[in-house]
């Protein structure tokens, strides 16, 4: 019988598939193929009200009469819970074999909360409320590092997001484990809790490409399409020497790269579908390469041609007041923001439609 790749991958390695959709027929289809978690964030959201308004419209319109005195911003909140608690239903099996390990939906903060620590904790605690196998999603910001021990502290699982570099995931990583050296302190139980740490790989490459668009920087070809995958080998690396309890997860795929080599660690990918069909598609084997070091003249180069990437790749690179102004921070943060507009825009176009288009009908 045939085994696609991604399923071939979660049967005979401890690296683990996450659905980086929550888009049912695609949350379907990772399911069949191996899957143990998806996520959600305004992006995503958005896709799948694009995908899925024939589901959701009159649910929007209950909600609009429910909620009178709401703007188009707390419906369209209101709609990404519903919307997450839903989906993560179709995890909760996996989540109590695994107790906690996985099946588990990620449902993100409001990006427009990046630099509010209060503000990020009260949602945090009310997301994770919704359903018993959330995880919540932070970003990896100033405010959001000190965020995440405190909701870690209370027993909340944590995915850490907007996060690029090795000094923020250090910085995620130290957070958490302060979180629950405050529970284990207190007495309390922290076998459940199953946090992760992102890192947007692609997301870093695609930075160091404009990076050297806009200063005319000229390197070997291919070489980054490699810069994420060098931070997330010297992360996963780090990780398991100072033997943090938090995992890695993949995301922001641009090439096979973001998967095939991360193949082998105890860590998560999380591919969008369309990534998942393609990778299943594929000749790439399925063999064990967490550890086999990047080629060092590419690192090389990189480091002497990216001052952004060195600032990603050694551990001082950053300190915890720089993550908010690094470059990929600030492009995510932007487009998360601009999906929750648009994503009120979904909205409005059903409590107060365009009268123009209405006349268009008739």
């Amino acid at each position: 019988m045939y085994k696609s790749p991604l399923y071939e991958m979660t049967q005979t390695t401890p690296t683990c598939l996450w659905n980086d959709s929550a888009a049912l027929d695609e949350l379907k289809y990772s399911l069949c193929h191996g899957a143990v978690g998806a996520t959600c964030n305004p992006v995503i959201a958005l896709d799948v009200l694009k995908q899925e308004m024939h589901l959701w419209k009159d649910r929007i319109v209950e909600l609009i009469h429910e909620m009178p005195c709401s703007t188009e911003d707390e419906i369209a909140w209101a709609l990404i819970e519903e919307l997450s608690a839903k989906r993560a239903a179709l995890l909760k099996d996996i989540f109590d074999e695994q107790r906690g390990h996985n099946g588990r939906l990620s449902i993100q903060t409001d990006p427009r909360l990046y630099r509010n620590v209060d503000a990020l904790v009260a949602e945090a605690c009310r997301f994770s409320e919704l359903a018993p196998n959330m995880i919540v999603k932070l970003p990896a910001t100033r405010a959001g590092i000190a965020a995440m021990e405190e909701v870690t502290a209370r027993g909340i699982s944590v995915n850490a997001t907007v996060s690029f570099t090795l000094p923020q995931c250090i910085a995620v990583a130290e957070a958490i484990e302060r979180g629950l050296q405050r529970r284990e302190t207190a007495g309390l139980d922290v076998s459940t809790i199953g946090s992760v740490c992102t890192i947007m790989v692609g997301r870093l490459d695609d930075w160091l490409k404009v990076v050297a668009e806009k200063r005319n920087v000229i390197t070997n070809p291919g070489y980054l399409e490699w810069a994420g995958v060098a931070v997330f080998k010297k992360a996963y690396k780090l990780f398991r020497e100072r033997r943090y309890r938090v995992r890695l997860l993949s995301a922001a795929f641009r090439n096979h790269l973001h998967w095939s080599e991360l193949i082998g660690g105890d860590v998560v990918i999380s591919p969008p579908y369309k990534w998942q069909l393609r990778f299943n598609a594929s000749d790439v084997t399925v063999e064990n390469r967490i550890d086999t070091p990047v080629d060092p003249k590419m690192l090389a180069e990189l480091l002497k041609k990216f001052p952004d990437f060195e600032r990603a790749y050694n551990e001082d690179g950053l300190s915890v007041d720089d993550f908010d102004s690094f470059g990929p921070t600030r492009r995510t943060l932007r487009q998360f923001v601009e999906a929750c507009h648009e994503m009120c825009g979904q909205i409005r176009d059903v409590m107060i439609p365009n009268p123009d288009k209405l006349l268009d009908q008739k």
